[in-house]
């Protein structure tokens, strides 16, 4: 297994050893509940959980008490919709705008609540032709969805610009961001952006599974969508007092664990982006191959293609039976592979392990396979 390549770091990281060696030494030496116990171990817990909460927030320059710990991208963005969508402000006239850039997590949570008539319309936003979203087209709704970078495309989107248009169009627009893919390549500014909600995942940077980001910009305004210990400060009878953000918003014991691992996943990241050089070796050199389709362009954090008259399946069969790990697939991002005209692709993406070596044999595994 130690000999294969892996060049699908987009769907998960492979994880430092400091990661490792933070999450073993927390559970060997150092575990106990957080927010549960006044002896020393249980307080220094606590102060682990802050500690990488103020990592995460000097990460994205936002507000310490702003960021809250999730299971991943996918509970932040379902629990987005389930927050927003018991605002006393929403109803079935609110209109979401989503894009095809979308992972399927960004969409699907405001497609069941139409489905459930919540909702009555979804409308989905303009791309140009470099399958940008179109700025010159940013609809008037209340509810925006931004993809700030696909992960099948790999290109950033202008999220502040985006948003700032939208703000034009309707004030009290609620702007979503999902930074999944854009945390891992560019560095991220929440308070330039200012986006009322936020998301990513700990597995995408190098932390583990389990764990994930949601940026509440005003966590005060919004109601809980989950309930349980250590979110309410007081209860009597039937009545609850809150504890203050970003307490109320985690209910229940946290990924303690995998909250350990989060900051030093982070500072190796800033230590260790990914070199897109070598995508952009991969791109030169698939590139002059005449049955090779590229979908992507060659700055593009990642590099998508496919092979005509090969299913994608197929090609990711036959380069792992050599040992390289590639994505094939539609990525669980539908709508874009269907804007150009594809069931599905084939995606290399790297992390900061991968090497000059390993691009040009998985180049050239490709070359033999077409041949």
């Amino acid at each position: 297994m130690n000999k294969i390549i892996y060049l699908d770091a987009a769907a998960s990281a492979l994880k430092p050893d400091v990661v490792i060696d933070t999450e073993i030494d927390f559970l060997k030496n150092k575990y106990a509940n957080a927010g549960r116990g006044v002896c020393a171990r249980a307080a220094a817990v606590d102060d682990m959980v802050l500690s990488v909460r103020k990592s995460v927030a000097k990460f994205i320059n936002a507000d310490t008490d702003k960021i809250i710990f999730t299971s991943g991208a996918t509970d932040g963005l379902n629990r987005i919709a389930d927050i927003i969508s018991k605002q006393s402000w929403f109803s079935e006239n609110s209109t979401v705008a989503v894009s095809d850039l979308d992972h399927h997590s960004a969409r699907l949570p405001w497609q069941e609540l139409m489905y459930r008539g919540k909702i009555r319309k979804i409308q989905v936003m303009e791309l140009d032709e470099n399958f940008d979203i179109n700025l010159n087209k940013i609809p008037k709704v209340d509810i925006l969805v931004i993809t700030a970078m696909s992960n099948v495309l790999g290109r950033p989107q202008n999220v502040a610009e985006i948003i700032t248009t939208a703000r034009r169009k309707n004030p009290n627009v609620i702007t979503i961001v999902d930074a999944s893919q854009y945390v891992v390549h560019e560095k991220i500014d929440v308070k330039q952006w200012d986006p009322d909600f936020l998301v990513f995942s700990g597995h995408k940077i190098g932390a583990d599974t389990g764990v994930g980001i949601l940026y509440i910009r005003d966590n005060e305004k919004f109601f809980p969508d989950k309930f349980g210990g250590g979110m309410v400060l007081k209860v009597s009878g039937t009545e609850m007092i809150l504890n203050g953000s970003p307490e109320k918003w985690e209910a229940g014991t946290l990924p303690l664990t995998q909250i350990a691992g989060l900051k030093p996943a982070i500072d190796y990241l800033e230590q260790h982006r990914p070199n897109l050089c070598l995508i952009k070796y991969a791109y030169d050199e698939l590139s002059k191959l005449p049955r090779i389709k590229i979908l992507t362009k060659r700055d593009a954090a990642i590099l998508s293609f496919n092979i005509e008259d090969m299913h994608p399946l197929d090609v990711g069969a036959l380069l792992g039976a050599v040992g390289i790990c590639v994505r094939v697939g539609n990525m669980c991002a539908s709508w874009i592979h269907g804007v150009m005209g594809t069931a599905g692709s084939i995606r290399i993406s790297i992390g900061s392990w991968n090497t000059m070596d390993e691009i040009k044999r998985a180049t050239d595994a490709i070359k033999g396979i077409i041949k």
